[in-house]
C-alpha cells in the first residue's frame, strides 16, 4: 500500500513540475526610440489648438516617427503629456487635466485634433 501511496505522490509531484517548467513567457523589446527629428514648427491655426511635439512610438518591432502638430485639447485646461520610454516599457502619450485622462491614438488620429476619451 506504501509503495502505491509513494508512487501516485511521485507522478504528482513529477507531472505538476513538469507543467510549471512548461511555461514560457515570450516579450518582445525594441530599445529606447532614436532621438526625436528636427523639423519647422507651422503657424498656429487659432487660439484654442495647442502644441503636440513629434514623437516616436513601436510599430512592430521597430519606431515610426509621428510630426508634431497643433490639436485641440478634449476640454478647457488639458494639457498634452508627451510619450516616454521607462523601464524598458514605451508610455504613450495622453491628454491629462482635472477631468479625465484622454488617450491617445495616433493611428486614427487624422484630423490631428481628436483624441478618444
Amino acid at each position: 500500500m506504501r509503495s502505491i501511496f509513494l508512487g501516485v505522490a511521485t507522478a504528482l509531484l513529477v507531472g505538476t513540475a513538469s507543467t510549471a517548467l512548461g511555461q514560457v513567457s515570450i516579450g518582445v523589446q525594441i530599445g529606447q526610440p532614436p532621438p526625436p527629428r528636427v523639423y519647422v514648427v507651422p503657424k498656429r491655426p487659432g487660439a484654442e489648438f495647442v502644441w503636440v511635439e513629434g514623437y516616436w512610438y513601436p510599430q512592430g518591432r521597430h519606431y515610426a516617427w509621428r510630426d508634431g502638430y497643433w490639436a485641440r485639447p478634449p476640454y478647457a485646461g488639458a494639457y498634452w503629456v508627451e510619450p516616454y520610454y521607462e523601464h524598458g516599457h514605451y508610455v504613450a502619450g495622453y491628454w491629462e487635466g482635472q477631468r479625465v485622462r484622454v488617450e491617445h491614438d495616433h493611428h486614427s488620429d487624422r484630423d490631428r485634433d481628436r483624441d478618444r476619451h
